[in-house]
Protein backbone atom coordinates (compact mmCIF):
# COMPACT_ATOMS: atom_id res chain seq x y z
CA UNK A 1 0.00 0.00 0.00
CA UNK A 2 2.84 2.41 0.92
CA UNK A 3 4.45 1.51 -2.41
CA UNK A 4 1.21 2.27 -4.81
CA UNK A 5 0.64 5.63 -2.44
CA UNK A 6 4.13 6.43 -3.41
CA UNK A 7 3.93 5.97 -7.27
CA UNK A 8 0.57 7.48 -7.43
CA UNK A 9 -0.37 9.42 -4.39
CA UNK A 10 0.68 12.67 -5.92
CA UNK A 11 -1.74 11.71 -9.31
CA UNK A 12 -4.29 10.49 -6.87
CA UNK A 13 -4.79 14.29 -5.12
CA UNK A 14 -4.10 16.14 -8.79
CA UNK A 15 -7.77 13.69 -10.06
CA UNK A 16 -9.40 15.09 -6.63
CA UNK A 17 -8.82 18.27 -7.17
CA UNK A 18 -10.14 17.91 -11.26
CA UNK A 19 -13.10 15.79 -9.51
CA UNK A 20 -13.58 18.84 -7.62
CA UNK A 21 -13.19 21.26 -10.44
CA UNK A 22 -15.80 18.80 -12.28
CA UNK A 23 -18.17 19.43 -9.28
CA UNK A 24 -18.14 23.10 -9.09
CA UNK A 25 -16.76 25.00 -12.35
CA UNK A 26 -19.21 24.70 -15.11
CA UNK A 27 -18.67 23.20 -18.04
CA UNK A 28 -14.74 21.90 -16.96
CA UNK A 29 -16.08 18.61 -17.56
CA UNK A 30 -17.34 18.84 -21.10
CA UNK A 31 -15.67 16.92 -23.93
CA UNK A 32 -15.21 20.20 -25.32
CA UNK A 33 -13.20 21.63 -22.62
CA UNK A 34 -11.21 18.93 -21.75
CA UNK A 35 -10.05 18.31 -25.93
CA UNK A 36 -8.85 21.86 -25.40
CA UNK A 37 -6.77 21.07 -22.22
CA UNK A 38 -5.40 18.34 -24.05
CA UNK A 39 -4.56 20.24 -26.67
CA UNK A 40 -2.91 23.09 -24.78
CA UNK A 41 -1.13 20.69 -22.98
CA UNK A 42 0.39 19.09 -26.20
CA UNK A 43 2.88 22.41 -26.48
CA UNK A 44 3.95 22.20 -22.47
CA UNK A 45 4.61 18.63 -22.89
CA UNK A 46 6.59 18.52 -25.37
CA UNK A 47 8.92 21.27 -24.40
CA UNK A 48 8.54 19.07 -20.90
CA UNK A 49 10.06 15.84 -22.39
CA UNK A 50 13.17 17.84 -23.60
CA UNK A 51 13.94 18.79 -20.23
CA UNK A 52 13.31 15.73 -19.08
CA UNK A 53 15.25 14.42 -21.01
CA UNK A 54 18.16 16.29 -20.11
CA UNK A 55 17.72 15.96 -16.64
CA UNK A 56 17.46 11.94 -16.86
CA UNK A 57 21.46 12.52 -17.60
CA UNK A 58 21.53 15.09 -14.36
CA UNK A 59 21.91 18.47 -16.71
CA UNK A 60 19.35 21.42 -16.55
CA UNK A 61 18.39 23.01 -19.92
CA UNK A 62 17.27 26.31 -18.97
CA UNK A 63 17.31 27.87 -22.41
CA UNK A 64 14.30 25.51 -23.90
CA UNK A 65 11.92 28.56 -23.97
CA UNK A 66 14.34 31.16 -25.45
CA UNK A 67 15.11 28.24 -27.92
CA UNK A 68 11.79 27.53 -28.83
CA UNK A 69 11.12 31.30 -29.52
CA UNK A 70 13.81 32.06 -31.78
CA UNK A 71 13.27 28.68 -33.73
CA UNK A 72 9.56 30.02 -34.37
CA UNK A 73 11.19 33.24 -35.55
CA UNK A 74 13.27 31.55 -37.96
CA UNK A 75 10.56 29.48 -39.25
CA UNK A 76 8.02 32.52 -39.62
CA UNK A 77 10.82 34.85 -40.57
CA UNK A 78 10.81 32.46 -43.90
CA UNK A 79 7.49 31.46 -44.48
CA UNK A 80 6.39 34.81 -44.39
CA UNK A 81 9.49 35.76 -46.78
CA UNK A 82 8.16 33.28 -49.38
CA UNK A 83 10.09 29.94 -48.49
CA UNK A 84 8.40 26.87 -48.86
CA UNK A 85 6.57 25.59 -45.25
CA UNK A 86 8.53 22.09 -45.40
CA UNK A 87 12.36 24.08 -45.56
CA UNK A 88 10.94 26.72 -42.94
CA UNK A 89 10.07 23.79 -40.86
CA UNK A 90 13.60 22.05 -40.93
CA UNK A 91 15.02 25.68 -40.03
CA UNK A 92 12.76 25.51 -37.13
CA UNK A 93 13.83 22.11 -35.77
CA UNK A 94 17.31 22.55 -37.01
CA UNK A 95 17.72 25.75 -35.20
CA UNK A 96 16.70 23.99 -31.49
CA UNK A 97 18.86 21.35 -32.83
CA UNK A 98 22.03 23.84 -33.31
CA UNK A 99 21.49 24.94 -29.85
CA UNK A 100 21.72 22.13 -27.84
CA UNK A 101 24.52 20.71 -29.90
CA UNK A 102 25.93 24.16 -28.46
CA UNK A 103 24.79 23.54 -25.27
CA UNK A 104 26.31 19.93 -25.45
CA UNK A 105 29.74 21.39 -27.05
CA UNK A 106 29.65 23.93 -23.86
CA UNK A 107 28.88 21.23 -21.08
CA UNK A 108 30.52 18.12 -21.99
CA UNK A 109 33.73 19.17 -23.75
CA UNK A 110 34.80 22.98 -22.23
CA UNK A 111 33.57 21.84 -18.90
CA UNK A 112 30.92 24.78 -18.29
CA UNK A 113 27.96 23.85 -15.83
CA UNK A 114 24.46 23.18 -17.62
CA UNK A 115 23.24 25.51 -15.70
CA UNK A 116 25.55 28.08 -16.67
CA UNK A 117 25.70 27.27 -20.19
CA UNK A 118 22.27 27.07 -20.72
CA UNK A 119 21.44 30.30 -19.29
CA UNK A 120 24.68 31.94 -22.05
CA UNK A 121 22.76 29.94 -24.72
CA UNK A 122 19.03 31.80 -23.63
CA UNK A 123 20.42 34.93 -23.84
CA UNK A 124 21.91 34.43 -26.83
CA UNK A 125 18.74 33.08 -28.20
CA UNK A 126 16.40 35.70 -27.08
CA UNK A 127 18.81 38.67 -28.45
CA UNK A 128 18.70 36.73 -32.20
CA UNK A 129 15.09 36.48 -31.80
CA UNK A 130 14.99 40.52 -30.97
CA UNK A 131 17.11 41.68 -33.41
CA UNK A 132 15.01 39.06 -36.63
CA UNK A 133 12.05 40.70 -35.54
CA UNK A 134 12.90 43.88 -34.10
CA UNK A 135 10.84 43.43 -31.45
CA UNK A 136 7.45 43.26 -33.77
CA UNK A 137 5.96 39.34 -34.13
CA UNK A 138 5.58 38.31 -37.44
CA UNK A 139 1.86 37.73 -38.38
CA UNK A 140 -0.25 37.59 -41.51
CA UNK A 141 -1.15 34.72 -43.91
CA UNK A 142 -0.01 31.75 -43.00
CA UNK A 143 0.14 28.56 -45.40
CA UNK A 144 -2.99 26.01 -44.87
CA UNK A 145 0.09 23.14 -45.21
CA UNK A 146 1.60 24.90 -42.50
CA UNK A 147 -1.25 25.08 -39.92
CA UNK A 148 -2.78 21.87 -40.29
CA UNK A 149 0.39 20.52 -38.54
CA UNK A 150 -1.45 22.14 -35.23
CA UNK A 151 -5.07 22.76 -36.66
CA UNK A 152 -5.44 19.41 -38.25
CA UNK A 153 -7.70 16.93 -37.15
CA UNK A 154 -6.87 12.67 -37.52
CA UNK A 155 -9.57 10.26 -36.93
CA UNK A 156 -11.53 13.12 -35.39
CA UNK A 157 -8.92 13.75 -32.59
CA UNK A 158 -6.29 16.82 -33.32
CA UNK A 159 -3.19 16.85 -34.63
CA UNK A 160 -1.71 18.39 -31.29
CA UNK A 161 -2.54 15.31 -29.12
CA UNK A 162 -1.33 12.85 -32.05
CA UNK A 163 1.90 14.82 -31.95
CA UNK A 164 2.13 14.74 -27.70
CA UNK A 165 1.62 10.69 -28.13
CA UNK A 166 3.69 10.23 -30.79
CA UNK A 167 6.69 11.89 -29.30
CA UNK A 168 5.89 10.97 -25.33
CA UNK A 169 6.13 7.31 -26.81
CA UNK A 170 9.57 7.45 -28.54
CA UNK A 171 10.85 9.25 -25.48
CA UNK A 172 9.62 6.56 -23.38
CA UNK A 173 10.93 4.07 -25.54
CA UNK A 174 14.40 5.34 -25.99
CA UNK A 175 14.91 5.53 -22.18
CA UNK A 176 13.19 2.51 -21.15
CA UNK A 177 13.74 0.28 -24.00
CA UNK A 178 16.92 1.09 -25.49
CA UNK A 179 20.29 0.36 -25.02
CA UNK A 180 21.06 4.54 -25.13
CA UNK A 181 18.42 5.50 -23.00
CA UNK A 182 19.38 3.33 -20.17
CA UNK A 183 23.07 4.61 -20.15
CA UNK A 184 21.20 7.87 -20.34
CA UNK A 185 19.43 7.15 -16.94
CA UNK A 186 22.70 5.81 -15.36
CA UNK A 187 24.95 8.81 -16.34
CA UNK A 188 22.28 10.77 -14.61
CA UNK A 189 21.80 8.29 -11.15
CA UNK A 190 25.71 7.63 -10.79
CA UNK A 191 27.96 9.71 -12.91
CA UNK A 192 31.48 8.45 -11.94
CA UNK A 193 29.68 4.80 -11.45
CA UNK A 194 28.16 4.83 -15.18
CA UNK A 195 32.01 6.08 -16.43
CA UNK A 196 33.61 3.33 -14.70
CA UNK A 197 31.18 0.27 -16.25
CA UNK A 198 32.03 1.86 -19.52
CA UNK A 199 29.43 3.91 -20.63
CA UNK A 200 30.49 7.21 -22.05
CA UNK A 201 28.90 9.39 -20.31
CA UNK A 202 29.73 12.56 -21.64
CA UNK A 203 28.29 11.43 -25.23
CA UNK A 204 25.20 10.48 -22.75
CA UNK A 205 25.13 13.68 -21.66
CA UNK A 206 25.50 15.70 -25.00
CA UNK A 207 22.66 13.58 -26.18
CA UNK A 208 20.32 14.34 -23.42
CA UNK A 209 20.70 18.58 -24.16
CA UNK A 210 20.51 17.61 -27.56
CA UNK A 211 17.34 16.34 -27.72
CA UNK A 212 16.16 18.90 -25.65
CA UNK A 213 17.33 21.50 -27.89
CA UNK A 214 15.47 19.54 -30.70
CA UNK A 215 11.93 19.09 -29.13
CA UNK A 216 12.16 22.64 -28.21
CA UNK A 217 12.41 23.35 -32.35
CA UNK A 218 9.54 21.22 -32.39
CA UNK A 219 7.53 23.02 -29.89
CA UNK A 220 7.95 26.48 -31.71
CA UNK A 221 6.96 25.14 -35.37
CA UNK A 222 3.77 23.32 -33.50
CA UNK A 223 3.46 26.90 -31.41
CA UNK A 224 3.86 29.11 -34.99
CA UNK A 225 1.31 26.57 -36.37
CA UNK A 226 -1.29 26.83 -34.18
CA UNK A 227 -0.82 30.88 -33.14
CA UNK A 228 -0.31 31.80 -37.18
CA UNK A 229 2.68 34.20 -35.99
CA UNK A 230 5.49 33.88 -34.31
CA UNK A 231 7.39 35.95 -31.75
CA UNK A 232 10.62 36.32 -30.06
CA UNK A 233 9.48 35.41 -26.64
CA UNK A 234 6.53 33.10 -27.19
CA UNK A 235 7.41 30.50 -25.65
CA UNK A 236 8.00 32.31 -22.65
CA UNK A 237 4.87 31.58 -20.74
CA UNK A 238 5.69 27.61 -21.11
CA UNK A 239 9.23 27.89 -19.28
CA UNK A 240 8.07 27.84 -15.48
CA UNK A 241 5.45 25.39 -16.49
CA UNK A 242 7.68 22.82 -18.46
CA UNK A 243 10.02 22.53 -15.44
CA UNK A 244 7.27 22.11 -13.15
CA UNK A 245 5.91 19.43 -15.20
CA UNK A 246 9.30 17.76 -15.03
CA UNK A 247 9.74 17.69 -11.41
CA UNK A 248 5.73 16.99 -10.26
CA UNK A 249 6.82 14.25 -12.41
CA UNK A 250 8.85 12.90 -10.33
CA UNK A 251 7.07 12.75 -7.74
CA UNK A 252 4.56 9.60 -9.52
CA UNK A 253 5.02 6.67 -11.51
CA UNK A 254 8.59 6.31 -10.59
CA UNK A 255 9.15 8.98 -7.40
CA UNK A 256 12.44 10.90 -7.30
CA UNK A 257 13.50 9.94 -11.01
CA UNK A 258 12.54 11.85 -14.32
CA UNK A 259 9.99 9.67 -16.07
CA UNK A 260 8.40 9.99 -19.35
CA UNK A 261 4.46 9.03 -17.95
CA UNK A 262 5.33 11.41 -15.11
CA UNK A 263 5.98 14.18 -17.09
CA UNK A 264 3.09 13.67 -19.52
CA UNK A 265 0.47 13.41 -16.47
CA UNK A 266 1.89 16.36 -14.36
CA UNK A 267 1.85 18.52 -17.74
CA UNK A 268 -1.96 17.71 -18.13
CA UNK A 269 -2.72 18.38 -13.97
CA UNK A 270 -1.07 21.64 -14.43
CA UNK A 271 -3.15 22.67 -17.63
CA UNK A 272 -6.20 21.53 -16.69
CA UNK A 273 -5.30 23.02 -12.86
CA UNK A 274 -5.12 26.41 -14.52
CA UNK A 275 -8.18 25.84 -16.51
CA UNK A 276 -10.43 25.12 -13.56
CA UNK A 277 -9.26 28.22 -11.65
CA UNK A 278 -10.09 30.64 -14.82
CA UNK A 279 -13.53 28.60 -15.43
CA UNK A 280 -13.81 29.41 -10.96
CA UNK A 281 -13.15 32.83 -11.50
CA UNK A 282 -10.27 32.90 -10.11
CA UNK A 283 -7.70 36.12 -10.41
CA UNK A 284 -4.66 35.77 -12.69
CA UNK A 285 -2.49 35.60 -10.17
CA UNK A 286 -3.85 32.78 -8.71
CA UNK A 287 -2.40 30.31 -11.49
CA UNK A 288 1.64 31.95 -10.24
CA UNK A 289 0.89 31.08 -6.70
CA UNK A 290 -0.29 27.89 -7.09
CA UNK A 291 2.52 26.75 -9.64
CA UNK A 292 5.17 28.21 -7.08
CA UNK A 293 3.79 25.93 -4.24
CA UNK A 294 3.73 23.02 -6.56
CA UNK A 295 7.56 23.47 -7.70
CA UNK A 296 8.50 24.02 -4.23
CA UNK A 297 6.50 20.94 -2.81
CA UNK A 298 7.33 18.68 -5.78
CA UNK A 299 10.99 19.52 -5.42
CA UNK A 300 10.75 18.72 -1.57
CA UNK A 301 8.61 15.94 -1.98
CA UNK A 302 10.72 13.96 -4.96
CA UNK A 303 14.28 15.04 -2.58
CA UNK A 304 12.51 13.44 0.44
CA UNK A 305 11.46 10.16 -1.70
CA UNK A 306 15.46 10.11 -2.85
CA UNK A 307 16.74 10.21 0.41
CA UNK A 308 14.65 7.40 1.64
CA UNK A 309 15.50 5.21 -1.29
CA UNK A 310 19.09 5.92 -0.83
CA UNK A 311 19.10 4.88 2.85
CA UNK A 312 17.74 1.46 2.14
CA UNK A 313 19.95 1.04 -0.18
CA UNK A 314 23.07 1.28 2.57
CA UNK A 315 20.60 -0.68 5.17
CA UNK A 316 20.21 -3.51 2.42
CA UNK A 317 23.92 -3.35 1.79
CA UNK A 318 24.71 -3.40 5.54
CA UNK A 319 22.43 -6.41 6.16
CA UNK A 320 23.93 -8.43 3.35
CA UNK A 321 26.92 -7.94 4.35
Amino acid sequence: MTALLSRFGTALAGFLVLLSFGAFAENFASPGNLSLILKDTAFLAVLAIGFTLALATAELDLSIADVASLAAVVTGALIQGGTMPALAVLAGLATGLGAGLVNGFAVTVLGVPSLIATLGTAAVARGFGFMITQGVAFVGRWPREFTGLARGSLLGVSNMIWWMAAIGLLAWVLLKRTRTGLHMLATGEADEAARLAGIRTRRMKRLGLVLAGLLAGVTAVLLAASLSSAAPNMAGDHFLYAIAAVLLGMTMIEPGRPNIPGTLLAAFMLKALGNGLVLLGAPYYAQDIALGVIITGSVALSSTVMRRAAFTKRLNLRTAA
